[in-house]
């Protein structure tokens, strides 16, 4: 066995917050599908350890392209991938030991246990069992998963498989944790948990890659965050640093009556949005008193049900930076508001 391959494989047999930092490195990477379509772009970024950093876009962004390139099951046309120091465009194979992954797709569980699949799992990864067990009773409380802990997996719900793909893929974590929609199908007291142990991953010294459609979640959990569209990164920052540009701002969210027209917009208004029913306006804060006549004068012509006035959000910057209507209709068809 080679040192590097050794020394891989010392890494993998104790979670990341016991083997040291490490750090993934993106650089001008790109792939071109054969027919000419050109998924990614000259993507470069990088998360570095104990950073839980978000990966926003619409679909069709590039984003699961980039994935693929990172966890070694897509070959990049140009660029490079790099994590604990180890060349994954080299040498994808290594991405195995490097990186656990909680793909959108529903995990083969039907015929074990909560308990079972996640020991399992531990183990395979190179975890010392008493390890493994006391890592996965401390994940199965803190979800509030205890009373599904000896169920077979074909009897849990789609947001319960959900909590166990997460404990599955976090219970004994490698360098890098990706973790495609993980709140996918999961009812909001959970997800405030699963948000908790995200964010623990993180003060546990483990790089997070965080792919979602929940801007306004992850606003609340992520260090940095990159927007991708059309196979490129179009901003990348903090939560905070994003927002600079609207910290005068405010948004105001009208919920159009069915079937009525999009009424006039108002000359206030700096941006627009129309997401189904849900009409998003971006308005400077000092004309907050002729917004809300605008929209109180909406629901008097039976315009409009309902309105609320609050600080702009990320939400409200993905939606510019995207610059097209669609921008959140995944996120609004999840949430049930469309």
């Amino acid at each position: 066995m080679s040192v590097a391959r050794q020394s891989a494989s010392q890494h993998a047999s104790q979670p990341h917050s016991l083997a040291g930092a490490g750090t993934l490195s993106v650089r001008e990477l790109s792939k071109r599908y054969p027919g000419g379509l050109l998924a990614n772009d000259g993507i470069t970024l990088e998360i570095r350890s104990g950073e839980v950093f978000g990966l926003l876009g619409p679909n069709g962004a590039g984003k699961t392209t980039l994935v693929k390139q990172i966890i070694g099951l897509l070959r990049p046309t140009s660029g490079q991938i790099s994590l604990d120091g180890y060349d994954l465009v080299r040498d994808p194979a290594q991405a195995r030991q490097l990186v656990t992954y909680l793909p959108q797709s529903s995990l083969p569980i039907d015929s074990l246990t909560l308990r079972q699949v996640v020991g399992l799992v531990g183990r395979i990864r190179g975890g010392d069992r008493a390890m493994v067990h006391r890592r996965a009773t401390e994940m199965i409380e803190a979800l509030e998963l205890v009373p599904w802990a000896d169920s077979l997996g074909i009897k849990l719900s789609g947001g319960v498989k959900r909590l166990v793909g997460f404990v599955m893929a976090s219970v004994w974590p490698a360098s890098l944790v990706i973790l495609d929609e993980p709140t996918n199908d999961v009812d909001p007291l959970r997800r405030r948990l699963l948000w908790q142990q995200i964010r623990r991953l993180g003060r546990q010294g483990v790089s997070v890659l965080l792919v979602t459609h929940n801007v306004l979640e992850a606003e609340q959990s992520v260090d940095r965050l990159a927007v991708i569209d059309e196979g490129r990164i179009i901003a990348q920052g903090t939560p905070s640093s994003l927002k600079a540009p609207d910290r005068r701002c405010l948004r105001l969210r009208v919920n159009l009556i069915p079937g009525v027209e999009k009424p006039e917009i108002p000359q206030i208004c700096r941006h627009h949005t129309l997401v189904g029913r849900r009409l998003h306006l971006l308005i400077d804060e000092t004309d907050a008193g002729d917004a809300i006549q605008w929209a109180r004068a909406s629901i008097e012509h039976g315009i409009a049900e309902e309105y609320a006035l609050g600080a702009a959000t990320l939400e409200d910057v993905y939606i510019r930076l995207i610059g097209r209507d669609d921008a959140l209709e995944m996120m609004v068809d999840r949430r049930g508001d469309a």
